[in-house]
């Protein structure tokens, strides 16, 4: 079972979530979006794994929010384009199992999804 985070490494949900798997003897692979960033299919596909609509996925108290331009009129494919613009706009940690996903929060939910 791979198990792939999504995350900022300075996030301190994400710290929490890294801690959490350590002491639960989790191997993951952890992605930096801000290094490794998403493009705009890759970014549906995963969102689209979760069931969660994009608009339900952005940080809307980021400055970047306002400037995107994007509410809740917007289509999925414009919040989609905003967030792999800003990526500082995507909610972390998202945990990725095969063909689920999950926005880690609060971070007890990436156990339930891989099963622990």
């Amino acid at each position: 079972m791979s198990i792939t985070v999504y995350e900022k490494p300075t996030c301190t949900t994400c710290r929490k979530l890294n801690k959490l798997f350590i002491e639960n003897g989790i191997d993951w692979k952890k992605v930096n979006y801000f290094i490794e960033p998403f493009d705009e299919k890759n970014l549906a596909s995963l969102l689209e794994k979760t069931g969660l609509r994009p608009f339900d996925v952005l940080r809307r108290a980021e400055p970047e929010y306002k400037i995107a331009g994007i509410d809740k009129a917007s289509t999925d494919a414009e919040v989609i384009a905003a967030m792999v613009k800003y990526p500082s706009l995507i909610q972390r940690p998202i945990v990725e199992v095969g063909e689920k996903a999950v926005l880690a929060r609060p971070i007890e939910k990436a156990l339930e999804l891989i099963g622990k």
